[in-house]
């Protein structure tokens, strides 16, 4: 599968973004999905995740009641939608996909596939 983030761009504090990511090929309604962020020097941080059937979510504590993770399997999207804000958001966002697994949801090394990442500048 492969995956295409888009959305990102800059906001002010408090501000509000949607990120979304497309897939194309087969059986995306198989793959668990997740978003995860990455600041230059730092490791690939995990943000959310949705389960294949969007029955399961699961938040970083950083971003748990701003951050909303969905997905529309009839149309191979996942999106992240972001409110409130702050600075310390600003990032690459990367959204990823893996089969179903008992590892883990802020695991980085048990999705396969990964978007290009699109940036997000929270400017304060």
């Amino acid at each position: 599968v492969q995956l295409q983030a888009s959305g990102g761009g800059l906001v002010q504090a408090g501000g509000s973004l949607r990120l979304s990511c497309a897939a194309s090929g087969r059986d995306f309604s198989t793959y668990n999905m997740g978003w995860f962020r990455q600041v230059p020097g730092k490791e690939r941080e995990f943000v959310g995740y949705i389960s294949s059937s969007g029955s399961r979510t699961d938040y970083a504590d950083s971003v748990k009641g701003r951050f909303t993770i969905s997905r529309d399997n009839a149309k191979s999207t996942v999106s992240l939608q972001m409110n409130s804000l702050k600075p310390e958001d600003t990032a690459v966002y990367y959204c990823a996909a893996r089969y179903p697994t008992r590892v883990g949801p802020h695991v980085a090394t048990a999705y396969r596939y990964w978007g290009q990442g699109t940036q997000v500048t929270v400017s304060s």
